[in-house]
């Protein structure tokens, strides 16, 4: 089953895996509560621990009149790598929380059927189908009895028709192939893509079924890409809002990247289809367009579609455009266009002559709105935050929103004022036992003369007259802002809980800066990039409380080959690194990769071509491993496929044959990321033992 994440997420590295999970039957069975323990409290700091008892707030549903929004909350027992997740209701203007799915097993994607009832996922008897129940929680009854489960699904605006996702198998496997041998377990392969992010070819694709909503379950269904071995939503993302019912339910705008083998692997050119349920026709409404084309939202009218574009072929992270398409002149208009920003996550206003939107703007991600008929571009919020998703809630806004220092909340937006009410405080008892440290923000010049605004996260009880151990952050991406996102892994606030004082520099390559800083780092490696993140450190070195002679360097992926970069070229500055999946022979990496495209695009062609890019001759880490002379850690997962686990190894070999100080914490059953709740905790024991062995 292909799953779906939330998450933002990132991109060499930070792009959401298509992991697959079994349809297991979670129960309630399990200690999921947030309740801190004494000895915790006493602490009154952050910990890895108390960082698995936030409750994750995932998505939210507005119901059709705007009164209230649902949403969902999953939380963790890690002594049982056990998860389990909630389906709550609250007023759209705050007020009391409501567990509509308490002593259920657990539930996900709540879709409102009307106002009195709500559809949503759940594995209770055995397999992910559809349910409903009514408002107040009671009534719960199975809709789907879908072989195999339903990964994902949505509700025409009447309620009355559905698509769901389901995995279809179009592809031989090797019993197919040879019968006789059926306890072979060898892969036949003859062309690319046949392994993803984490996950080697199941022989399977996320298919688009429609079926007719009855009183008592699904009627009709049709799978509308019968025969074709692609999927939709997208891989590895599986995001479902790539997929949208028009106002009147007759037509299915969805996003597919119909290609095969190399061409598959080396482009970024998804299109958006559209079905008529009525005729039964498919037509690609972005052909010609060559870049990512997804996230189709149709007007209130049904007369136009508002959709995300990106205009260079095999760049993962261009300009993320707002486009207009007339569905019946066919005409297309650029919406944002000399707007130098990103515009993502489309909502229209209830008139149609509005689109809310996220865009990133200096390291913070707020709400913003374009006309649609003058094309006027504004913001509607602002402040020392990061906006994940928007919905339409009656006359307002509602949205998830986060920070540095508060994990993701559902938050009130008033559009005309931009006036922000806080509605779900999820984790309040946690922040009422723990002290955070300040987030400060800071503007530096660059060695080329530009403005670079940089993070400093301090510790909590900072005193501005003693002296700590400073961090420099290394961001992943390598397009993926330091944000005010709030991670569960990476966080910054639980790395000054142990002490350290934080430097995340926004280097160049990363976007909320305007495209030209973004677009930079393609090509340039170990160019600007680096030499930002030296300036960033250079002139925290310049504070008093800022101990010099104790700087650690850390990151992952992209921040990973960072971190390996400067081991080879940090003149000495550094006492200590952590790589976390990160880049160590430029060449390697990129040959055994998945998406060529990126490695094409992001290191300036391949290690073949000739002249050879200076990406492989100038910029790969392990050309100068001679210099290495600090202490170093390496971090990886069996299952990353995207920056494959011999990286890692590789660098840790080396830094063992130089007699260097280095340890490697390797994990078989993680990926790109360490997302098992004792697999995490055992990382950051890790990762804060081995800084403070040499920082401290």
């Amino acid at each position: 089953m292909k799953s779906r994440f939330l998450f933002p997420l990132l991109l060499l590295a930070a792009a959401l895996p298509g992991c697959k999970s079994p349809s297991t039957t979670i129960t309630e069975e399990g200690d999921f509560t947030n309740q801190l323990t004494e000895s915790e409290i006493s602490g009154g700091r952050l910990t890895a621990e108390i960082l698995w008892k936030f409750g994750r707030l995932g998505e939210i549903q507005p119901s059709p009149d705007g009164s209230r929004i649902a949403y969902t909350v999953t939380r963790y027992d890690y002594a049982t790598d056990k998860r389990h997740t909630w389906i709550f209701l609250i007023p759209a203007t705050g007020g009391e929380e409501v567990n509509l799915t308490a002593g259920f097993p657990g539930c996900s994607d709540p879709r409102w059927i009307d106002n009195e009832t709500i559809a949503f996922l759940s594995d209770a008897e055995g397999s992910r189908q559809i349910w409903k129940m009514k408002d107040d929680g009671s009534g719960k009854k199975v809709l789907s009895a879908v072989e195999g489960g339903i990964n994902g699904y949505g509700l025409t605006p009447d309620g009355r028709r559905l698509f769901y996702l389901k995995d279809v198998k179009t592809d031989s496997t090797t019993q197919d192939k040879y019968p006789d041998l059926p306890l072979a377990q060898g892969r036949v392969i003859d062309n690319l893509m046949y392994r993803h992010w984490d996950s080697w070819s199941d022989y399977a694709f996320s298919h688009i079924f429609i079926a007719d909503m009855q009183q008592d379950g699904l009627t009709g269904d049709i799978d509308i890409m019968a025969g074709e071995a692609f999927d939709s939503p997208l891989s590895p993302y599986y995001d479902i809002s790539e997929i949208c019912w028009n106002h009147d339910g007759k037509k299915l705008a969805y996003t597919s990247k119909k290609l095969t083998g190399r061409e598959f692997a080396e482009s970024t050119n998804s299109d958006i289809y559209l079905y008529d349920t009525e005729n039964k026709s498919t037509v690609n409404l972005t052909d010609g367009m060559p870049g990512y084309d997804k996230y189709p939202v149709f007007s209130p009218d049904g007369a136009g579609m508002v959709f995300q574009s990106m205009e260079t072929p095999g760049f993962e992270a261009d300009k993320e455009r707002m486009f207009l398409l007339d569905l019946k002149t066919k005409a297309i208009t650029d919406l944002s266009k000399g707007f130098d920003q990103n515009a993502r996550g489309f909502v229209w206003s209830a008139d149609g002559a509005t689109v809310y939107f996220i865009c990133g703007i200096n390291a913070t991600y707020q709400v913003y709105s374009c006309t649609v008929k003058t094309g006027e571009i504004k913001p509607i919020t602002s402040g020392q935050h990061d906006y994940k998703s928007i919905v339409l809630a009656g006359s307002g806004l509602a949205g998830i929103r986060n920070s540095m220092s508060m994990a993701p909340e559902v938050v009130s937006v008033e559009p005309l004022t931009g006036a922000e009410k806080q509605l779900t405080y999820i984790n309040n008892n946690i922040y009422d036992a723990l002290k955070f440290g300040e987030v400060q923000e800071r503007w530096m010049k660059t060695t080329d003369g530009k403005n670079m605004l940089v993070w400093f996260v301090l510790p909590p009880d900072f005193d501005s007259t003693k002296k700590y151990p400073t961090l420099l952050y290394c961001q992943g991406g390598p397009q993926s802002a330091v944000s005010q996102n709030f991670s569960y892994r990476w966080n910054l606030q639980l790395m000054a809980a142990h002490g350290y004082i934080v430097v995340a520099p926004n280097r160049r390559g990363l976007p909320t800066f305007g495209q030209e800083w973004n677009a930079q780092i393609s090509g340039d490696y170990g160019g600007q990039n680096i030499r930002d993140y030296l300036t960033a450190i250079d002139n925290a070195c310049k504070e008093p409380w800022v101990d010099k002679d104790r700087l650690g360097a850390v990151g992952a992926s992209y921040g990973g080959y960072s971190v390996l970069f400067l081991a080879g070229n940090h003149e000495k500055r550094f006492k200590a690194f952590i790589a976390h999946c990160g880049m160590f022979n430029l060449a390697s990496q990129a040959a055994a990769t998945e998406e060529m495209f990126f490695v094409h695009h992001d290191l300036g062609g391949y290690y073949f071509d000739k002249p050879t890019p200076k990406s492989f001759t100038e910029f790969s880490p392990h050309l100068y491993a001679d210099k290495w002379d600090t202490p170093i850690m390496l971090v990886t997962g069996a299952n990353d496929f995207r920056i494959p686990y011999t990286e890692s190894l590789q660098a840790f070999n080396t830094a063992q044959l130089r007699g260097i100080p280095s340890k490697l914490l390797f994990y078989p059953n993680e990926n790109h990321w360490v997302t098992k709740p004792q697999n995490s905790i055992l990382w950051q024991r890790e990762f804060f033992g081995w800084l403070d062995k040499w920082l401290k």
